[in-house]
């Protein structure tokens, strides 16, 4: 479909710039003196140190990673002290160790300082490499002999301990969470209207550390780091993360460059790269040179069209602290505003004119007049008429963000709304996808829901063509981020349908359906009327459908409709344990641990589900897993191990 905007390579991005890589033949040289060696490695685990904060996605792993290092300081340093000759087969090993701790820092100074939407993205094989160092690791303190060494038995008890560390970590599969997977493929996605919705964006940010001006220059810098690095390769994923980082940006109301640009440095610039701008004299939000500095509540001073315009679009927060602010008035910088001329006057920098802005307010207003047309065109008489006018503002509400505010504000909402009841199905779909294009802005949610839409939206749902039910689907997904609206919607039977579509959709149907179910199951009402309109039977089809690949999606649901009794009791009803048991020991780690999750809840409420489940072989595969598991797995599986004990006791 043609408006509906929804491969990993090998991880890279650990870079070769600021030094970060030995030179070849110093790592190579076994014959470089043990003193010069020692003091090597030494400082190559004190840089690791210095290394400070990692990004979030990856921040337990490095932290656990650079802890353990700092173990082999008392080691290397009883070495460094025993006056005695090294053997040349030690020298040899501590060389290879070098090596490992060498490929250590690289990796963590990438998790340090990498771009943190490439690290969420490419998770799984950046966990892949945290596992290839400490194989090399383990190899290397394997290979030590720490006899002929003489090693004190306190020091070498730590080395063992960290050995014994690294064969614990090897085992583990951390995956990213479930939440932030979910959202980062729907962002992601060139055919999904829901990639530029605000609720998700703003979500993913949150978990990224996305969330303010200054994460995002330091995120721009990163991502063009990378886009460098990789010269052109993997040229798709690349455009996807700055595609991303440009919905980050758009969400504060920050301009959208080209990422090589320097982002703390204008485009006016760009011919006279000599000249540096003062970083005060930039305005936070547009990083452009500031003509009419305002004072905001905060404190903080922002360009007065920039924040004028954030404050418009419904913040009632500071863009470069967050805090909500007291009030929106803003003070004149005048002190600022002179430094500024000084500067420029002294510098013989021009500020740029307000010939562009006026030109683009000129074409705003012309496209304001375009739309007011067409919205009044949507009530014509005429049929061809309503036709055309309905499917251009289908694609205007597609283009871009400022376009689904100008619909609204023109009043473009209602009478879309009351063609959703028209006879004709093109006019149905269209009028449909364009309410769908139009609920990704935030405030235009509750501008629909208000239109009374809903209702209309699942007779489309429940009698349109299969393109208008598919987008009705995402439409209720989409209006459903807002927690009055997942009321609604269960209130106007808008659950049945969806199930209808699961159950007989296309693929693409099945998974709207999907995604919309979820969402409206995190109220406690709506895991009722989901289970009465018979979900339950049709989500234990879909799981055992392995070419749909839902698994972890219909897992999801049922670690909700689980925590309801009535879900419970019609999970129980079925041959599920034994589903779930196969999963815990075949699945993806994903698979794993929410199977795992479904398994507790169900065992701690009836005894015989957890006998029913020991008999399908249970028990093997969550001891592996209170071993091997991702942190969360882990805590199911010992958590089910205790429901064990306490059930032979009884």
């Amino acid at each position: 479909m043609e408006d509906r905007e929804r491969g990993k390579e090998g991880a890279t991005g650990e870079g070769r710039r600021d030094g970060v890589l030995e030179k070849e033949n110093e790592l190579n040289n076994v014959s470089t003196s043990p003193t010069d060696l020692i003091e090597g490695i030494v400082s190559v685990i004190e840089s690791i140190a210095q290394l400070g904060d990692y990004r979030k996605t990856q921040k337990k792993e490095c932290l656990g990673l650079a802890r353990r290092m700092k173990l082999l300081l008392p080691f290397l340093e009883e070495i460094r002290d025993m006056g005695s000759p090294i053997p040349e087969q030690c020298t040899a090993c501590l060389c290879n160790l070098k090596k490992a701790l060498v490929m250590a820092r690289n990796l963590l100074k990438t998790c340090n300082e990498g771009s943190k939407i490439f690290l969420a993205l490419e998770s799984e094989a950046i966990m892949i490499r945290f596992h290839s160092v400490y194989e090399k690791l383990s190899h290397s303190l394997d290979s030590l002999p720490c006899a002929e060494l003489g090693i004190s038995d306190e020091v070498k008890e730590q080395v063992e301990l960290f050995q014994s560390q690294l064969r614990r970590a090897k085992r583990r599969t951390d995956t990213q969470d479930m939440e932030l997977a979910v959202d980062m493929m729907v962002i992601f996605s060139k055919t999904d209207e829901r990639s530029a919705d605000g609720a998700i964006i703003k979500r993913v940010a949150e978990k990224l550390d996305l969330h303010t001006v200054e994460d995002l220059k330091i995120e721009t810098i990163a991502v063009r780091n990378l886009v460098r690095e990789r010269a052109g390769q993997s040229s798709e994923t690349t455009q996807q993360i700055i595609d991303v980082l440009n919905k980050c940006k758009q969400i504060l109301g920050m301009e959208v460059t080209n990422v090589l640009d320097d982002p703390v440095q204008p485009k006016m610039l760009q011919k006279c790269q000599s000249l540096i701008i003062p970083h005060e004299f930039l305005c936070p939000i547009t990083l452009e040179i500031m003509t009419d500095p305002v004072i905001v509540a905060s404190g903080q001073t922002y360009e007065r069209e920039s924040i004028q315009k954030w404050f418009e679009s419904g913040h009632r927060t500071c863009p470069k602290t967050r805090q909500t602010l007291s009030h929106l008035s803003m003070a004149p910088n005048y002190a600022l505003k002179n430094l500024i001329l000084q500067w420029c006057d002294k510098n013989n920098f021009k500020v740029p004119t307000k010939e562009e802005a006026a030109s683009l307010e000129s074409n705003s207003a012309e496209q304001k007049e375009v739309i007011l047309a067409l919205v009044e065109e949507l009530s014509s008489t005429q049929l061809e008429m309503q036709r055309k006018a309905v499917k251009d503002i289908r694609m205007l509400s597609k283009e871009n963000p400022e376009n689904r505010v100008l619909i609204a504000n023109c009043g473009g909402i209602p009478p879309l709304v009351q063609l959703l009841s028209y006879p004709d199905f093109k006019i149905q779909e269209n009028a449909v996808t364009a309410l769908l294009n139009l609920s990704i802005d935030e405030s235009n949610k509750k501008l629909i829901a208000t239109a009374e839409a809903i209702p209309p939206i699942i007779e489309v749902l429940q009698h349109g063509s299969n393109e208008a039910r598919e987008n009705s689907a995402a439409a209720l997904f989409s209006l459903s981020m807002i927690d009055e609206n997942k009321v609604t919607i269960g209130l106007s039977s808008g659950i049945p349908p969806l199930v209808e579509l699961l159950k007989n959709g296309t693929i693409r149907g099945k998974k709207d359906a999907l995604t919309a179910l979820f969402n409206l199951s995190l109220n406690q009402a709506n895991k009722a009327r989901a289970i009465d309109a018979d979900i339950v039977p049709l989500l234990l089809l879909l799981i055992e459908d392995k070419n749909l690949g839902m698994v972890d999606e219909v897992l999801s649901i049922f670690l909700l409709l689980v925590l309801h009794p009535e879900g419970r009791h019609e999970i129980g009803r079925l041959s599920f344990v034994k589903t779930l048991v196969e999963l815990i020991g075949e699945g993806t780690p994903k698979n794993k641990e929410c199977a795992c999750s479904v398994l507790v809840e169900l065992c701690s409420n009836n005894s015989s589900h957890l006998l029913a489940a020991l008999q399908y072989g249970v028990y093997e595969h969550i001891v592996e897993m209170s071993q091997s598991g991702t942190n969360r797995a882990q805590r199911k599986a010992n958590a089910l191990l205790q429901l064990i004990s306490k059930s032979e006791h009884i």
